[in-house]
C-alpha cells in the first residue's frame, strides 16, 4: 500500500475526472510489446501503463528495478493460475494513468483472504484517488466473500530515522514510522500492522575465507546430511519431498497474526510453479540437504535471477524441517547456493532477501554471511465485519 494519506481531512470522493477500470491482461500466445507501433501496445495500453507506474515507483523509492517485477514476470503473474485469481485496475484522468489497485484471490486454500494493493502517482496523491482505488479493491474482495484483507509495503532503511515515532507490529518485533505516508494510509483505513520484515543485502562476491570458515563449522554438525541441488527442475526422485517442504514453508516461517492457512503443495503444483518461472524469464537455483539415513529432504534454499536485472540475485525460501533443526542445515544450504552464484550469474553484485523481524535464527545466519539491513516491509491485515 504505497499511497500516502493526507494530514488533513480525507477527501470524500476522488477527483471528478478520475475513472477506474479493469485492466485486460495480454493472454498467452499474444506478443506483448510496449512498442507503440505494435497492436498489443494499443489493445493492452492499460496493462503497460500499470507496469510503467510500478517501475516509476521502484525507481523513485529504491533507485533500481530489482524489487519490481519485470514485464515478463508481470505478464505471467497477472494471468493467474489454478491456485490464485488476480484482478488489476487502473485509474486514469483523461489519458493519464494516475494509479492502480489489485486484488489477489487464493482459490485452493486461504479462501477467506484477499491480497490488496494500491499505488498512486505522486502527482495525484491527496486527491482521494488512493481511497477510491482501495474502495474498488475491497469491494471486489467483499463480493467474493473474503473476510480477511492483507497488504504490504516496503520502505528503505533511511526512511526510519532515529527517534521517529513508531507503530509497533502486533507480533511484538519490528515497527514502522508513523510519519511514513503508506503506514498512515493503512492505519486510517482500518488495517493493522501484524508483522514487519527486514530486507537485507549481501554484497558479492562473498570472501572465500568467510565461506570456508562457515562451511568448516557446518561440517562439524551436519555429518548425517549430504548436499544436493538442482537448477530450475526438481529431480523426480526428490519431487514428493520437495513438495512437502514447500507446504511446510507456508506455515513454518513466522507469519505473526496473519490469517494464513497451510498451502497444499503436491508434485503437480511444484511442476506448474517451475513452468511459470520459466515463462516469466526467471532462473532458479535450489540447494538442498538430504538426510543420509532416511533419504529425506531435510532443508532447502532457493535463489532466483532475471536477465533484465543481472546485478541482483533474490534469496527466496529457506526452510529446515523442524525434526532436522540443530545441525546447521540453514547455513549449509545457503553457503552452497552462494558458491553457485559466481558460476551461474557472474554479473551479479548483490543478494537481496527478507526475513520476519522475529525470525532471529535466520537473521543470525544472514548476519554471519555478511548481509546488512536494507529496508523494512510492513505486513498489514484488515478483518471485515
Amino acid at each position: 500500500m504505497d499511497q500516502p494519506v493526507p494530514t488533513g481531512p480525507l477527501p470524500s470522493r476522488p477527483h471528478p475526472d478520475v475513472v477506474i477500470a479493469a485492466v485486460e491482461i495480454p493472454p498467452r500466445g499474444v506478443h506483448a510489446s510496449r512498442d507503440a507501433s505494435s497492436a498489443a501496445a494499443g489493445r493492452f495500453a492499460d496493462f503497460f501503463a500499470c507496469q510503467a507506474l510500478q517501475e516509476a515507483h521502484a525507481m523513485d523509492v529504491w533507485g533500481s528495478l530489482e524489487r519490481c517485477p519485470t514485464l515478463a514476470e508481470a505478464l505471467e503473474y497477472w494471468r493467474g493460475n489454478r491456485y490464485e485469481e488476480r484482478h488489476l485496475f487502473l485509474a486514469r484522468a483523461g489519458r493519464e494513468a494516475v494509479g492502480l489497485c489489485s486484488v489477489a484471490l487464493p482459490l485452493r486454500e486461504n479462501r477467506a483472504t484477499a491480497g490488496i494493493d494500491v499505488l498512486v502517482d505522486p502527482r495525484w496523491r491527496r486527491r482521494g484517488v488512493g481511497r477510491a482505488l482501495l474502495d474498488q479493491a475491497e469491494a471486489v474482495a467483499r463480493k467474493r466473500g473474503r473476510s480477511s484483507l492483507e497488504g504490504f509495503h516496503e520502505l528503505p532503511l533511511e526512511a526510519v530515522p532515529p527517534g521517529a515515532r513508531l507503530v509497533t507490529a502486533k507480533s511484538g518485533a519490528g515497527a514502522l514510522p508513523l510519519a511514513d505516508p503508506a503506514t498512515a494510509f493503512a492505519l486510517v483505513h482500518g488495517y493493522e500492522l501484524e508483522q514487519v520484515e527486514r530486507s537485507s543485502r549481501l554484497t558479492l562476491p562473498v570472501p572465500g575465507q568467510l565461506l570456508e570458515r562457515l562451511e568448516t563449522d557446518v561440517r562439524r554438525h551436519a555429518g548425517d546430511y549430504v548436499l544436493t541441488g538442482w537448477d530450475g527442475h526438481c529431480p523426480d526422485g526428490f519431487l514428493a519431498g520437495y513438495a512437502g517442504l514447500r507446504a511446510r514453508m507456508s506455515t513454518d516461517a513466522p507469519t505473526a497474526g496473519m490469517d494464513w492457512e497451510r498451502e497444499d503443495w503436491d508434485a503437480v503444483r511444484v511442476r506448474e510453479d517451475e513452468q511459470e518461472l520459466v515463462r516469466a524469464g526467471v532462473q532458479s537455483s535450489v540447494a538442498a540437504a538430504l538426510h543420509r539415513a532416511t533419504g529425506e529432504l531435510a532443508a532447502y534454499s532457493v535463489l532466483t535471477w532475471r536477465a533484465e536485472v543481472p546485478e541482483s540475485v533474490i534469496q527466496q525460501d529457506t526452510l529446515v524441517a523442524g525434526e532436522h533443526r540443530g545441525h546447521r542445515l540453514g547455513m549449509l544450504v545457503k553457503t552452497a547456493n552462494l558458491r553457485r552464484i559466481s558460476e551461474k550469474w557472474p554479473g551479479a553484485r548483490s543478494v537481496l532477501t527478507w526475513n520476519a523481524s522475529e525470525n532471529q535464527h535466520m537473521l543470525a545466519i544472514n548476519t554471519a554471511l555478511g548481509f546488512k539491513p536494507a529496508g523494512y516491509e510492513g505486513e498489514w491485515q484488515k478483518r471485515l465485519g
